[in-house]
């Protein structure tokens, strides 16, 4: 059986067509139909009385990946001829999303696919919905990861990604009487259709051991790893494909094995946890993304599992380097390893090891191939996210790395006492070993050091790298450190998260937006008076927030009005990203309608949602006073129809997408100087929310581009922040002159949010009166009254929708291709690979 061009499905007549370009790839309605209901019926074991919607949903992206495969496979053909040099994007983190409705798009099958599940009574929407949302990343710097993927696709770039395929992702979260409750990620529940196990292309990992010293036949020293426990790391293949391009690049992601699964003898002899013992340890370094790290044992883990990823995928460049070479003279004019931060580092090392000790190199040789080769990216100038292990772990661990970082480190510091004679101090600041009551190595030294490209990710942060995190550094190798902005794919949060904008941009400028130049959407400010797409914007809007709502409503259980201003601060929990701040501005709104009920006030929902990390007990405590306060504004008869707040639960890529294209207000609060970049910040630009927020990291340009008074500013500047710091901080000052914030501090210490738990909210309380690290206090006032003016000006609705629309014309900066394609020219070197489909 199969679907016709009517609206039945009968009896399939003969094939047209060779099945080599037919079922398996044609691209043509009918073909496709016979592809969706194969896979129905020999993938599925379903017939179509049977189908359920899942069934629908695996049937047709197995049908897809048949045509992502056929170009893969082109791909890495066509890539092969012409001996292309790649980009290799080493990243512990992967948010990639769901992938079913990007790649129809980007195929350009999404229309002919809404009509086929329209022929068995389904929306597309209803099919989508069966994906589940892959949690392999935290946040930002996953999400950065694939969204540059899916421009180094579209761009035609030679790329590969490498990964861990963690079998838990980030945890699903719920929250219990207010509390995040951390619940299992189970992505692999039903399997997934958008991988490749490559059982052919697995790697040996190597922990532990001893280290020996031995002269080989010519004289020379050489070094062997012995008695060291194996772990085997097995490749998935995941598809990325560029948008209406035939390139499908290849996300390599590693899932560790046991090099043997199971213990018969043990097991007869009746020691049945024994027998199983190899395999639990081995496959515990790819279960769950960001193990607990406060205990030794948690230390360790992470350690190996950045060790495991980064030791397979070095292995697989180099074999897949020699396949094509005879010697290494060539490595660095065809391979280029990008660092996606500090978790991967341990590349410097692991590159050296194999080219000394597996392809037995000189070390000046192989050290000149890995600096020309490395290049690393610095996501965060937080001191505790600029990784540190112990020299006692790392010994037994990897003891030939640390034999190896020792030598690196004796070599560097001859040159930094060459430059600068006698200054100790600067040795011990830029020594990759930092000393102290336990030695650590630094991480993201051993990287700068073995990189010939360091970059920032926006443009005040790699200021501050320069000035304030490595200016040592800076000073020694000025050349090597630049700036890459970060960006966003425009594919997957305005094409495909807001159907509606895309629509209303392509009719007024053309499709060249897309995937040409995103920089193209500033011709968009030509309609900035144009009442027709003033109103039209709007009314898109108001759609995304009726969707919005349904969602807040089945997921949060709070009904919200579409016609309220919608003010959003989405993004993981940490202190630096103030969600306090935001808690404390609603709670001063709330107070302010309390006193004068009948004061004009522009009706407000707040939308809060984020994961704090298991181990984070501040950061939790700020989700439960969050919900505590919604509790008491929601069910206040006195403010109903004025103020909404919702904490929206298990943020991720999928509800990122709702939440986006339907706010209003978009809160980048972030502590001056501390946030990298962002990228929360762009997606709401793009999609025409007005940014409320503090110059930091992306921030400032954020501002720059759509204009100053189409952005909300408030708050310190980095500089004051550091002379805050150098003068001493009092932010009992701040709370002793500001009423308003005096108020909310104290009616928080009444008990009005925590009935029968008195001190629940103390160590909050506290921390701001005495401590109060990322100077909330000190920025409240001009929050509020930030706030304040974002409201009085949503009043106007053409005049609202005009700064809307010139946020949108002003994000073209923001593009991930942008970025990708200064990577490419100014640090990877690498230039663009056609592929054409056969025949």
């Amino acid at each position: 059986m199969t679907l016709d061009d009517s609206n039945n499905f009968e009896e399939p007549p003969a094939p047209s067509v060779a099945p080599a370009s037919g079922a398996r790839i044609g691209m043509a309605m009918p073909v496709l139909k016979r592809s969706v209901l194969d896979h129905l019926l020999f993938t599925c074991g379903k017939s179509l009385d049977d189908a359920s919607p899942l069934d629908f949903y695996t049937a047709l992206a197995h049908a897809v990946r048949d045509r992502l495969v056929h170009r893969w496979l082109l791909t890495e053909r066509t890539y092969e001829e012409v001996d292309a040099k790649r980009a290799y994007y080493l990243s512990s983190e992967f948010l990639v999303g769901r992938s079913l409705g990007l790649s129809l798009m980007n195929l350009g099958l999404y229309d002919a696919a809404a009509r086929l599940m329209a022929e068995r009574g389904y929306t597309l929407d209803d099919i989508l919905e069966q994906e589940g949302d892959p949690g392999l990343g935290n946040g930002g710097l996953g999400r950065l990861a694939a969204c540059f993927m899916d421009s180094m696709a579209t761009l035609q770039l030679p790329a590969m990604g490498y990964g861990i395929r963690y079998d838990y992702g980030i945890f699903e979260q719920r929250i219990e009487n207010g509390y995040q409750v951390e619940r299992r990620d189970n992505w692999l529940q039903y399997g997934s259709p958008w991988e490749l196990p490559r059982h052919d292309l697995t790697k040996v990992v190597r922990f532990y051991g001893r280290v020996e010293e031995h002269r080989d036949e010519r004289g020379r020293m050489r070094v062997e790893w012995l008695d060291t426990k194996e772990v085997v790391g097995l490749p998935y293949d995941s598809f990325i494909i560029g948008h209406e391009v035939n390139n499908v690049n290849t996300l390599r992601l590693w899932s560790a094995k046991a090099t043997r699964d199971f213990n018969l003898q043990l097991f007869n002899e009746g020691d049945f946890r024994r027998a199983v013992e190899e395999k639990i340890d081995s496959e515990n370094i790819s279960k769950v993304l960001y193990p607990n790290d406060m205990t030794m044992e948690g230390k360790e883990l992470r350690l190996k599992q950045q060790y495991f990823f980064v030791a397979c995928s070095i292995a697989d460049i180099i074999q897949s380097y020699k396949e094509r070479h005879e010697d290494f003279h060539d490595f660095p004019e065809k391979v280029v390893i990008q660092l996606n931060d500090t978790h991967p580092a341990i590349a410097v090392a692991e590159l050296m090891r194999a080219l000394l000790d597996e392809e037995m190199l000189e070390w000046e040789f192989a050290w000149n191939i890995t600096q020309r080769t490395c290049a690393y990216t610095n996501h965060t100038l937080l001191p505790e996210a600029l990784e540190k292990w112990p020299v006692t772990m790392f010994e037994r661990l990897l003891p030939r790395h640390l034999q190896i970082i020792y030598e690196i480190n004796r070599r560097f510091l001859r040159q930094v006492e060459i430059r600068w004679p006698g200054d100790i101090e600067r040795l011990g600041r830029m020594s990759l070993i930092q000393e102290g009551a336990e030695k650590q190595v630094r991480m993201a030294h051993l990287a700068t050091v073995g990189s010939f490209s360091i970059n920032g990710v926006a443009r005040l942060h790699t200021e501050l790298i320069r000035s304030d995190l490595m200016p040592d550094f800076y000073d020694f190798w000025p050349n090597r450190f630049n700036n890459k902005t970060n960006g966003v794919t425009p594919r997957r949060w305005m094409l495909h998260a807001n159907p509606g904008l895309a629509g209303l941009i392509t009719d007024r400028i053309g499709s060249a937006w897309i995937d040409d130049s995103l920089l193209h959407i500033s011709k968009l400010a030509e309609f900035a008076n144009d009442t027709e797409t003033l109103d039209e914007l709007w009314r898109i809007k108001q759609k995304n927030k009726e969707k919005l709502a349904l969602v807040i409503g089945e997921k949060a259980g709070t009904y919200v009005s579409p016609n309220s201003m919608f003010i959003a601060q989405v993004k993981r929990l940490h202190e630096y990203k103030r969600q306090l701040l935001a808690c404390l501005g609603v709670i001063a709104q709330y107070l302010e309608l309390r006193r004068d009920p009948n004061i004009a006030f522009t009706p407000r929902t707040y939308v809060f949602a984020g994961k704090a990390a298991a181990g984070y007990a501040m950061a939790k405590l700020h989700i439960k006073l969050i919900n505590a306060v919604a509790d008491v504004i929601n069910f206040d008869p006195e403010v109903r129809g004025r103020m909404k707040v919702t904490f929206v639960p298990n943020y991720g890529v999928s509800l990122a997408s709702v939440i986006i294209p339907a706010t209003d207000v978009s809160v980048q609060i972030s502590l001056a100087g501390k946030e990298a970049s962002g990228t929360g910040n762009m997606k709401f630009a793009m999609n025409g929310a007005l940014t409320l927020g503090t110059l930091d990291g992306a921030n400032v340009e954020i501002r720059e581009e759509v204009g100053p008074e189409n952005f909300y500013l408030f708050g310190l500047t980095a500089e004051q922040v550091k002379e805050h710091r150098e003068r001493g901080y009092y932010p009992s000052y701040y709370i002793d002159n500001s009423p308003i914030l005096r108020e909310v501090v104290e009616i928080i210490e009444s008990g009005l949010f925590n009935p029968g738990q008195p001190h629940l909210f103390a160590p909050i309380t506290d921390s701001l009166r005495h401590h109060d690290p990322y100077m909330v206090c000190a920025d409240f006032d001009e929050y509020l009254a930030a706030e304040q003016q974002a409201a009085r000006h949503y009043e106007d609705k053409r005049a609202w929708s005009r700064r809307a629309l010139l946020n949108i014309a002003g994000s073209g900066k923001f593009s991930s291709d942008e970025t990708i394609r200064q990577y490419s020219q100014e640090i990877w070197g690498l230039r663009e690979v056609q592929v054409e489909l056969d025949g």
